[in-house]
């Protein structure tokens, strides 16, 4: 992906995009959902979609994607309160293909909005890591991409643990294939499967081979596998991992291992916070 001398473009030339993307998933998506269909529309290579930013905790890519949704949140075409899920408002629906002039107008009226903390040079510097839901979940990339590597492979047995696995053991050994642990999913009293999983504490995109030597290690060994990333996973590595006629191989990328993390309350603490709707206050000032 080719950096440009105009660093707002950096980011608004996905504004389009991304819009069109979450149309094309029927009004809604998870955002890796969405960066999949937009690496798809632009022609946008593993390669590029793996380039990580300078402080490892997102790819340019996966962060320049956010910072488009940031913006068209801000200016009301998608909706900001849907944890997890991108959803376009009315408005966004009601929107036709977006013009440059149409982009540039999104980027001046976000830009004189009052910023949040730590993002008011976003247009300025598009390399800053993008505003996500809670300012804890930068501080908790930045704290799993910390971990030596087999802290992380025991974070992994953790969370497989509380997520409802049995016998989950890390292996530790190397030559391997890159298979760190196993563990056992009972579904219900007569079905059980056993499940190899790798743990990649990883600061770019894991890519399509990355996906295939995960699966020739694990055949004949186990009925599924898991791969659990601080990072992302390429468009085509997502394709790769539920390729007809090969075992299916489950991903878990930094964001969906956060949200795993939420609903366990696994090294979260929840806090109730507030936002102020400056909407609601509109009608009582005339």
């Amino acid at each position: 992906m080719a950096r440009t001398k105009n660093p707002t473009s950096q980011f608004a030339r996905f504004i389009g995009p991304v819009i069109q993307a979450i149309r094309e998933l029927g009004g809604s998506g998870r955002p890796d959902e969405v960066r999949s269909v937009v690496a798809r529309a632009l022609r946008i290579s593993d390669s590029e979609q793996s380039e990580p930013l300078p402080s490892g905790v997102q790819t340019r890519f996966e962060n320049q994607v956010h910072w488009a949704r940031f913006y068209l949140a801000k200016a009301g075409y998608i909706d900001s309160s849907q944890r997890g899920v991108w959803t376009l408002t009315e408005k966004g629906r009601a929107l036709g293909p977006v013009s440059p002039e149409e982009i540039q107008q999104i980027v001046r009226e976000v830009s004189a909005q009052k910023p949040p903390p730590g993002a008011d040079s976003a247009a300025a510097d598009a390399d800053k890591t993008v505003p996500v839901v809670g300012d804890y979940r930068e501080e908790l990339a930045q704290t799993l991409h910390g971990l030596p590597a087999a802290g992380f492979e025991r974070f992994c047995q953790r969370l497989l643990r509380e997520s409802g696995f049995q016998e989950v053991t890390v292996t530790g050994r190397s030559g391997d294939g890159g298979i760190d642990g196993i563990g056992i999913l009972q579904v219900n009293a007569l079905v059980s499967f056993k499940v190899l999983f790798q743990c990649k504490k990883y600061a770019g995109s894991v890519t399509p081979s990355h996906v295939r030597d995960f699966r020739g290690a694990m055949t004949g060994r186990a009925d599924k596998g898991i791969i659990i990333t601080t990072g992302s996973f390429t468009s085509e590595a997502r394709k790769e991992a539920v390729r007809d006629g090969a075992p299916s191989i489950e991903l878990v990328d930094g964001e969906k291992l956060a949200g795993m993390m939420e609903r366990l309350e696994l090294g979260l603490r929840p806090r109730q916070t507030f936002e102020l709707d400056a909407a609601f206050f509109s009608e009582f000032r005339k």
